[in-house]
C-alpha cells in the first residue's frame, strides 16, 4: 500500500480540480461522508440518543468537518460545531458547508476554551470528530492556543475520536507530535493513507486508519509515485524462495553465523536457531573457545564450532571465519559478539574482505562507530544492517527528520539496507525507497528478539530471496510470529523462544 506525503495529496487535489474540472465541494463532501459514517460507527447507542462535538479550522479540513456535522445531525445525532479559529478565515468551501449547516438550524458555534457548556458538552459527547488541520499543519500547536486546548478536549473526553484526515498535531510526513495531538479511536484519510500515519508517534495517534475513496481519478493516484509503502502479505510471499522437491540441504542456503561472548550466549543461539526454523539448509555458528561447550550442548540442528579468543573473538580468528565463510553463502555477524576493540576490528577486517552478502546485527553494527568508511567500500556489495535507534545514532543516523526518512537517507548515503528497528521497522533502500511495517507488538520488545530477526533476515538471504526482500518479509515474518504468540500467550510473556516456535503459523498464512 502506497503511503503519500502532504505535498503528494496537495498536487492531486489540484490536479483533480483544475485538470479534470471536479468541483472541490464534491471532493469535500464525499470526504464528509466518510467521517460521518465512521463516527456513526463509533456510537455506543442509536443515533437518536447520541451526541456529537465537532471541532473544525478554518481551513478545507475543517469543512470536511462541518459537512460531517451535517450529516450526522441528517441521521438524527445531536451535534454541535466548534470552529477553533476566526470566521473570516473559512475558506470558500468551508463557507459554503457552515450555509448548508445553517439551513438545517446547526449552528457553527466559535470554540472559547472558557466556557463550561461547552467543556461539558464535549467531554459527555458519545463520538468526537476532530478537523482541526488535515494534512497541512506543518509547525506546533503553541501551548497557550485555542487549537492545543482544543486537542486537551477532545483528548479528555470520554467519547470515541474521529480524525478527519489526519489526527491534528500529527505532521502528516514523519509521523511526529507537534506541540499536541488529537489520539483518534480512527482516523478517515482520504485517497492514500499518509506516511506520518505509519510511523513514529503518528502510528500511535492515528489508531485505525481507514482509506476512503473521494473520487479522485484512479489514473492520477495511480501514477503518484510513494517513496514509502506498507509491507503486505503479497509481497512477503515473494521473498519466499520456491523449495525444490528433491532438494537437498545444500540447496536451500548455507549461514555462517559469528557472534557470542561470556555473558551473551543466548543471543548466537537465537539467531542460528531462526535461521534454521526459517527454511535455511545448513547453518553454521562461530564462537568464541571459551562459550563453545554450552552453544554446542543447547544446538540441535545448528552446528556451532569455536573460534580464537577468551571471553570475546579476537583478530586470531580471522583466518578460520574467512575458510568458513568460503563455503557459506551468507554471513551474520553481531549477536552478542561484545564491544572490545579487538573484535570490532574483527567484523571490519571481515567486511572489507568478504564479497559475500552481510547481515550486521548488535555489536556488528557497533564495529562501524567511527569507521563508517567500512561500510561506505560495501557499497557494490550485500549489506544488511539492522540498528535500534540507539546504534543507528552511533553510526551517524540522524532522526530528526523523523524515521522513515532518517533510514531513506542513511540507506541512500551508504548504498546498503537498512532495517530502523522499534514500532513500525521501516526498511529503507539503497534505491531511496522506505517499507513500512505494520506487524508485530510490544511482545517483540525484549532482550534477544532482535537476535531472532537476524537469523530470520539471514536465512531467507541465503536461500536467494533478494536483499530488500529478505529484509523487509523478514520483518513482518518475526512480527508476525510475534503476533501469533501474543494471541496465545499474551504480550507480557512472549519470549524470543516463543517467537521462533510459532514461524511455522506466520509462514503457513503465506
Amino acid at each position: 500500500m502506497k503511503l503519500a506525503t502532504s505535498s503528494q495529496m496537495k498536487e492531486l487535489d489540484r490536479r483533480a480540480i483544475q485538470e479534470r474540472g471536479i468541483p472541490s465541494i464534491d471532493l469535500m463532501e464525499r470526504a464528509a461522508a466518510g467521517v460521518a459514517e465512521a463516527a456513526l460507527d463509533l456510537l455506543p447507542v442509536r443515533p437518536g440518543r447520541a451526541r456529537a462535538s465537532v471541532l473544525c479550522g478554518a481551513g478545507n479540513n475543517g469543512g470536511d468537518g462541518i459537512a460531517a456535522a451535517r450529516l450526522l445531525f441528517l441521521q438524527g445525532v445531536r451535534v454541535r460545531v466548534f470552529l477553533v479559529g476566526r470566521y473570516e478565515r473559512l475558506t470558500p468551501d468551508a463557507l459554503e458547508e457552515t450555509r448548508r449547516l445553517s439551513e438545517c438550524g446547526v449552528e457553527l458555534e466559535p470554540f472559547d476554551r472558557n466556557s463550561e457548556d461547552q467543556a461539558e458538552w464535549i467531554a459527555a459527547s458519545h463520538v468526537l470528530v476532530d478537523a482541526l488541520f488535515g494534512v497541512g499543519l506543518s509547525r506546533e500547536i503553541a501551548q497557550d492556543s485555542a487549537a492545543a486546548a482544543a486537542v486537551e478536549r477532545m483528548n479528555r473526553s470520554r467519547g470515541r475520536i474521529v480524525a478527519a484526515d489526519v489526527a491534528s498535531g500529527v505532521e502528516a510526513d514523519t509521523g511526529k507530535v507537534l506541540g499536541c495531538a488529537v489520539k483518534a479511536d480512527r482516523t478517515v484519510t482520504f485517497t492514500l493513507p499518509k506516511v506520518g500515519q505509519f510511523v513514529g508517534d503518528g502510528a500511535l495517534c492515528s489508531g485505525q486508519v481507514e482509506v476512503r475513496d473521494i473520487g479522485i481519478p484512479a489514473d492520477l493516484v495511480r501514477r503518484t509515485a510513494c517513496a514509502a509503502v506498507t509491507v503486505e502479505r503479497e509481497y512477503v510471499q515473494e521473498a519466499l524462495p520456491p523449495r525444490k522437491i528433491d532438494g537437498h540441504k545444500g540447496d536451500f542456503g548455507k549461514l555462517l553465523v559469528v557472534g557470542g561472548s561470556v555473558g551473551y550466549t543466548g543471543a548466537p543461539y537465537l539467531t542460528a536457531s531462526a535461521a534454521v526454523r526459517s527454511g535455511c539448509g545448513l547453518v553454521y555458528l562461530g564462537v568464541p573457545e571459551s562459550i563453545w561447550e554450552i552453544e554446542a550442548a543447547r544446538c540441535v540442528s545448528a552446528m556451532p564450532f569455536p573460534l580464537a579468543g577468551g571471553g570475546e573473538l579476537r583478530e586470531a580468528a580471522l583466518p578460520a571465519v574467512m575458510e568458513k565463510l568460503e563455503g557459506c553463502d551468507v554471513l551474520a555477524v553481531g549477536p552478542g559478539l561484545g564491544r572490545n576493540g579487538d573484535t570490532a576490528e574483527l567484523v571490519r577486517e571481515v567486511l572489507k574482505r568478504t564479497e559475500k552478502p552481510v547481515v550486521l546485527d548488535a555489536d556488528g553494527i557497533n564495529a562501524l562507530e567511527g569507521h563508517i568508511d567500512v561500510l561506505d567500500a560495501r557499497r557494490d556489495r550485500v549489506t544488511i544492517l539492522t540498528p535500534h535507534d540507539g546504534e543507528f545514532a552511533r553510526i551517524g543516523g540522524d532522526l530528526t527528520a523523523g524515521r522513515a526518512e532518517a533510514a531513506r537517507r542513511f540507506a541512500l548515503r551508504h548504498g546498503c539496507t537498512l532495517v530502523l528497528k522499534g514500532h513500525r521497522t521501516v526498511t529503507a533502500t539503497a534505491a531511496g525507497t522506505v517499507l513500512v511495517n505494520t506487524t508485530g507488538n510490544s511482545g517483540l520488545a525484549k532482550g534477544g528478539s532482535g537476535d531472532v530477526l537476524t537469523g530470520i533476515i539471514a536465512s531467507l538471504l541465503a536461500q536467494g530471496a533478494a536483499p530488500v526482500r529478505a529484509a523487509a518479509g523478514g520483518v513482518w515474518l518475526h512480527g508476525r510470529a510475534g503476533d501469533l504468540a501474543a494471541e496465545r500467550l499474551t504480550a507480557w510473556c512472549v519470549t524470543p523462544e516463543d517467537v521462533i516456535s510459532q514461524l511455522p503459523g506466520a509462514f503457513r498464512e503465506l
